[in-house]
């Protein structure tokens, strides 16, 4: 027992608590295990449906935390933030239809493994990645805080750009089928949309015609449901008339056993992506969104299973998986040392903190000493949450490919578009998710992939705003994206990637 009083005493906020030892050890285990374990249910079922994104589930319970404790608060939020980026993989996977948008990555293999009747495998192995990736990012909130908070300062202007840059470069290897030529042009497609609507640095309407609309910018959300869930409609309902089953194989049920086999064949592959994940998160409004992207490609190009890719490969749906879920972590570092959020969830939860008295920054390190292991003991219980909660729905959930597509289909479209409309309440967004649908089915012909377009829009913004910061400081000039290593090193990466990927396709390419 002189150990668990040891632990709990650390972990427990000494300053907002009277609380002994022993009355900490059953607070952490009878009330904040069953309170984060719904949370975590509630999370995972927010980023199954489509449109309900992370942030908004998030932003949905904020206010009913005011009411509670902190440590009862802290769960709420974390719960439905790591169980929100997990849950979104679900629908990615059974509809290919990403919950979130760090899930679209999840969604190019793995939609293809269920159709080959391994959607109860991919499932299982994208939660087994899930639970690691988060795992290694507690590790990482805990023991690297300092370390990373003080490289995370080192990101100013030119490298946020050149991250960018370099996520938008990688559009031509993700999953162009014939010519890398089409992912750029996916990626700046969707780079164009995200410049739509005012700009944030001089407040001038951009690309707007004039309509009040598309004067707040176009959501990604309403994009992606049009991309990915309107093309799968139809084609669905189609094969539906054609008598053709949704399922290709007949399901099949894979062991424990078999899971971690198959991830821990893979341990490279998960230990890069949970790297590229805890990094990505600590830079200061990036997210787990470009983490994922990131991930699938550094997996596509290391992975003894190159040619897989696209076709339905373990390593495309476990690099992503890991990434996003280790961005958890990541993301809280720069928001409790610099009270500068790391993605969007996590800016919402930095308002709850505030709420609650906590003054993320750096002086919490004084003021709260215990407060970053707490937090860190926090979302370790969240991943064991997660790990519960994934188990009890992994085996329900594949039953949905045993619906009839013409039974499936219609509810999918309904939920889809609900899920456009309540992001702003706007019919506007329901005309933008029906443009788009009929663009993602036109460019499906022209063997376009949405992916780069997603990739496109969720780096745009930071691409535009870091390029002009950056100019705006250097009196025009283009000095600063040379001078400073990191920047530098970024740029060199990027130009070795473009050769490449012209290379490789051109040796591929007829004549």
């Amino acid at each position: 027992m002189g150990f668990k009083r040891k632990l709990f005493t650390r972990l427990t906020l000494d300053r907002n608590y009277e609380m002994t030892p022993d009355s900490a050890w059953f607070a952490y285990n009878l009330t904040l295990l069953p309170v984060m374990f719904s949370a975590t249910m509630l999370g995972v079922v927010i980023g199954a449906l489509p449109g309900l994104t992370t942030t908004m589930g998030v932003a949905l319970v904020v206010g009913f935390t005011g009411a509670m404790s902190l440590d009862n608060g802290l769960a709420v939020l974390l719960g439905v933030f790591v169980g929100g980026v997990y849950g979104g993989s679900l629908s990615a996977i059974l509809l290919n239809i990403p919950g979130t948008p760090s899930a679209a990555a999840t969604a190019i293999d793995g939609h293809i493994l269920a159709r080959q009747g391994l959607a109860d495998t991919a499932i299982k192995v994208t939660r087994l990645a899930s639970v690691v990736g988060t795992g290694l990012s507690c590790l990482a909130l805990y023991f690297l805080t300092p370390v990373l908070a003080a490289f995370s300062l080192s990101f100013q202007s030119p490298e946020f750009f050149m991250l960018a840059f370099f996520g938008v470069s990688i559009c031509g290897s993700i999953t162009s089928e014939d010519l890398a030529l089409k992912g750029w042009i996916g990626g700046l497609f969707g780079v164009l949309i995200s410049l739509v609507g005012m700009d944030d640095l001089e407040g001038a309407p951009r690309f707007t015609f004039g309509l009040v609309d598309l004067m707040s910018g176009i959501s990604i959300i309403p994009v992606m449901i049009g991309l990915y869930a309107f093309p799968a409609v139809v084609n669905g309902l189609a094969e539906a008339k054609r008598a053709v089953a949704t399922r290709i194989v007949p399901h099949v049920a894979t062991k424990s056993a078999g899971v971690f086999a198959i991830v821990a064949r893979r341990l490279d592959t998960v230990l890069k992506s949970a790297g590229v994940g805890i990094g990505i998160g600590i830079l200061p409004g990036v997210g787990e969104d470009v983490a994922a992207w990131l991930a699938y490609d550094l997996a596509k190009k290391t992975s003894r299973e190159k040619e897989k890719f696209g076709q339905g490969c373990y390593d495309a749906v476990i690099a992503p998986e890991t990434a996003n879920n280790a961005g958890c972590g990541g993301a809280l570092i720069p928001m409790l040392l610099l009270g500068v959020p790391g993605s969007p969830p996590v800016a919402i939860l930095l308002a709850a903190l505030i709420m609650h008295g906590v003054r993320p920054g750096p002086m919490l390190l004084v003021e709260s000493p215990n407060f970053v292991a707490q937090m860190a003991f926090m979302l370790f219980l969240a991943t064991v949450c997660l790990w519960a909660v994934a188990s009890l729905i992994a085996r329900p959930i594949t039953k949905i490919l045993n619906v009839p597509a013409g039974v499936l289909l219609p509810i999918v479209a309904a939920l889809s578009f609900i899920g456009a409309y309540a992001i702003n309440l706007s019919r506007f967004d329901l005309w933008l998710a029906l443009f788009f649908g009929a663009l993602g089915w036109l460019l499906q012909k022209m063997k376009y992939s949405p992916a780069p377009i997603a990739l496109g829009m969720i780096l745009g913004k930071l691409l535009d705003s870091r390029f002009r910061t950056t100019l705006m400081i250097s009196d025009g000039s283009f000095w600063p994206f040379l001078s400073r290593p990191i920047s530098f090193v970024f740029l060199c990466v990027t130009l070795c990637l473009l050769w490449r990927q012209y290379r490789s396709r051109s040796s591929k390419t007829p004549g």
